[in-house]
């Protein structure tokens, strides 16, 4: 109910469905709330879950102060720049791990290291706020229904300013169907890998191999005069992710041009400013963005104040450093485009690996910033405190295309797991402001340093979830685009390491409902499937495509998503997600 007051501190209000409960009324019947809370209703737990009551009680405390504070920010990267020819798509290496040592439930959302690829566009054309990219990544999202500590992969195309977003085939924003704001964005294109809407899976227990992806445009269909009837263009470029994983390499998806250029229907100042016909910018942003880690706030008897983040992880080499970006690299039109156009225009097959010499491999300065900062309830934006991190966090220029973080501090523990090692940063903070500043900052301190009183040795982040996943299904109308052509085999089911349940279908590939919903018509969808049936015949999943990392070990996605097409529907067949849940 919104007009309640949710409940701040957990331990202190007795919650009920998250309200808090009249403080006078509390303190009246105080003794047979908590006769109650302690025996009757124990009691009925008991009998009703059994298995559950039998288990080993967590020794755990529980959390004292859930204010809803929160840490975020950004961890920037600086690359230098490169030249603006290397204007078609772009791949990365990214370390793959859990941030967190424990999962907190939905209000965690933050990425892992990753890129934000913009149209190349002349500023002075236009006055509007023109945002619009491919983005996504690897990481947590509060939208994120079946989560781990395991990160998951989205595509995160957005159209203009947040109109809508593409995740993946079927997924995007909000979930009602009936208004897609960018479900249907996404084709597939692979026949061998199923991409579920909560996001694509690692292989459950990664923790620091690199995950291979990028983005290159393919030339799948024509450039269009006309947008849905009105006089607007839309352009001939797909951008497609690319993946070099440890067991699965080549194109999955594409945005359909149709995505970026419909939201000049609305407003045709903005046509053809999108990435359907603008080549990419080839200097991006290297950032990692965190928007919420559970924190909680204590003071001391001297009114000093100190805080306590949720445990953040990092992967370590035997060296200690963390490696967490390689080979980022940029392309123009003849690594790929230019050979594909010329096959489907008669020439010879292209294998599909990605020519390198047509590329360019940026470099990392060796400089590293953060702005993680402290998010507190009626603090303004411009007065919020930043953790001091430079105090245990450098980075080393010594291999310019790794970017290579060094721990300097003995605040940072490291602990051996199966696959390697973890670090732990610092979980406690203490407040510092002098004379001349008016904001302060959070430096780390050691466990020790906190005083007792401030109860932070006592907090606990749990998850705090308490709503069931939500279950994913597709429209079920006869008449709709799911149905009508409709699949030709299914349904079928995988079970996947997050502990949800895929049901998925077989469609022809041009049949494919993100495809109905193009502003194709029928011969340009024939056309269409024609050229992905060359692609399916020679790219296959076991080929090299993107150039391959200089370091590390590849990570592995989710092996329940590696599928083999039913007889008869090897090529031209792509797998299509209809329902996710727990079964």
């Amino acid at each position: 109910m919104k007009n309640n007051k949710k409940c701040r501190y957990v331990s202190a209000n007795l919650c009920m469905d998250g309200v808090a409960v009249n403080t006078c009324l509390f303190q009246f019947y105080r003794p047979v709330i908590l006769i109650l809370k302690a025996g009757i209703l124990s009691l009925i737990f008991m009998f009703l879950c059994p298995k559950t009551f039998s288990q080993k009680k967590n020794n755990k405390p529980e959390m004292v102060n859930n204010s809803g504070q929160s840490v975020g920010g950004y961890m920037i990267v600086q690359t230098k720049k490169v030249d603006q020819k290397f204007n078609a798509g772009y791949s990365i290496y990214t370390a793959a791990w859990p941030l967190l040592k424990e999962y907190p439930g939905r209000s965690f959302q933050s990425g892992l290291f990753g890129t934000w690829m913009f149209p190349m566009r002349d500023s002075s054309k236009t006055k509007e706020k023109l945002y619009s990219d491919i983005e996504g990544g690897l990481g947590w999202w509060r939208s994120t229904q079946y989560a781990t500590t395991t990160p998951k992969f989205n595509m995160g195309g957005v159209q203009l300013n947040f109109a809508g977003w593409a995740n993946g085939p079927g997924s995007g924003k909000g979930t009602d169907w009936n208004k897609p704001e960018g479900k249907y964005g996404v084709a597939q294109l692979s026949p061998w890998l199923l991409f579920p809407p909560d996001g694509l899976n690692l292989k459950q227990g990664t923790c620091g191999e690199l995950f291979g992806y990028g983005y290159l445009p393919l030339p799948l269909t024509e450039a269009k005069s006309t947008t849905a009837g009105e006089n607007i263009p839309t352009g001939n470029q797909s951008w497609t992710l690319f993946l070099n994983t440890g067991n699965f390499k080549g194109p999955v998806a594409f945005f359909t041009p149709y995505f970026w250029s419909q939201v000049a229907l609305k407003n045709p100042g903005v046509s053809g400013l999108f990435l359907d016909v603008l080549p990419s910018n080839a200097n991006k942003y290297y950032e990692m963005e965190t928007q919420y880690v559970p924190s909680a706030e204590g003071t001391d008897a001297k009114g000093e104040k100190y805080m306590r983040i949720a445990s953040i992880q990092y992967p370590a080499a035997p060296d200690g450093n963390s490696r967490v970006m390689n080979r980022l690299m940029v392309y123009n039109k003849k690594a790929l485009w230019d050979g594909v156009k010329a096959w489907f225009d008669g020439g010879k097959p292209v294998s599909g690996l990605i020519d390198t010499s047509e590329g360019f491999m940026q470099h990392f300065t060796g400089k590293v910033r953060s702005t993680w900062q402290l998010f507190e309830d009626n603090v303004p934006k411009n007065h919020r405190a930043l953790l001091n991190i430079n105090t245990f966090l450098s980075a080393d220029s010594a291999d310019p295309i790794t970017l290579t973080l060094n721990w300097n501090s003995n605040l940072v523990t490291r602990r051996k797991i199966a696959s390697g090692y973890l670090l732990t940063l610092p979980e406690y903070y203490h407040f510092v402001k002098n004379n001349n500043d008016s904001i302060g900052e959070w430096v780390a301190v050691a466990p020790s340093d906190v005083p007792t009183e401030t109860g932070l040795q006592k907090v606990y982040f749990k998850n705090s979830d308490t709503a069931p996943p939500r279950l994913y299904a597709t429209p079920d109308d006869k008449n709709s685009c799911w149905k009508n052509p409709g699949p030709v085999a299914g349904p079928y089911k995988v079970k996947l390491g997050d502990g949800s349940t895929l049901t998925y279908y077989w469609y022809r590939f041009a049949d494919q409902p993100a495809l109905l919903n193009a502003d194709l018509t029928s011969a340009e969808r024939e056309e269409m499937q024609g050229r992905v049936e060359k692609l399916q015949r020679s790219w296959t999943k076991d080929k090299e495509y993107l150039p391959p990392p200089t370091i590390g070990k590849l990570a592995d996605i989710d092996p329940a998503l590696i599928v083999t097409p039913p007889a008869g529907l090897e090529v031209g067949y792509v797998p299509i997600v209809s329902r996710q849940d727990i079964e």
